[in-house]
């Protein structure tokens, strides 16, 4: 007879997961619904304007595709600019030109992977003192 009662008392009691995973689902869901709604929060004592009738087609006729200012750095360190290698203080004023053009325009730097990073962040620095502020690096 012992043998029989400590096989019972030796098992293992089986714990039920399903109320605890309910418990958690809700909990989830309901950190959900919250944070989606205060994502859309408005400010208050804001309030925004109207849409006005015709807008878009103002909007439209004013925004026109800029070309972007192409300077290539070849993996000599050369500069070049419509196909023709210039000089720094060359590329300055058509940089300078470009943007009081184009106050919106952007420049691109097209640089040789070879070059070293140090190089590349000089001229990047360069030409945004010379006022462009828009200016990136193109990537492959």
């Amino acid at each position: 007879m012992r043998s029989r009662r400590s096989m019972r008392d030796s098992q293992v009691p089986e714990v039920n997961l399903v109320p605890m995973m309910d418990v958690l689902m809700t909990v989830l869901t309901f950190f959900i619904i919250i944070s989606m709604t205060l994502t859309g929060q408005q400010i208050v004592n804001v309030r925004l304007p109207q849409d006005v009738a015709g807008a878009d087609e103002e909007v439209s006729e004013e925004v026109t595709q800029i070309e972007a200012l192409v300077v290539g750095l070849d993996q000599d360190g050369n500069l070049v600019l419509d196909s023709e290698t210039i000089t720094f203080n060359q590329l300055a004023q058509r940089t300078r030109r470009y943007f009081t053009e184009n106050p919106n325009g952007k420049l691109i730097l097209k640089a040789d992977r070879e070059l070293t990073y140090a190089e590349v962040s000089t001229l990047l620095t360069d030409l945004r003192e010379i006022g462009g502020n828009r200016v990136s690096l193109a990537v492959e």
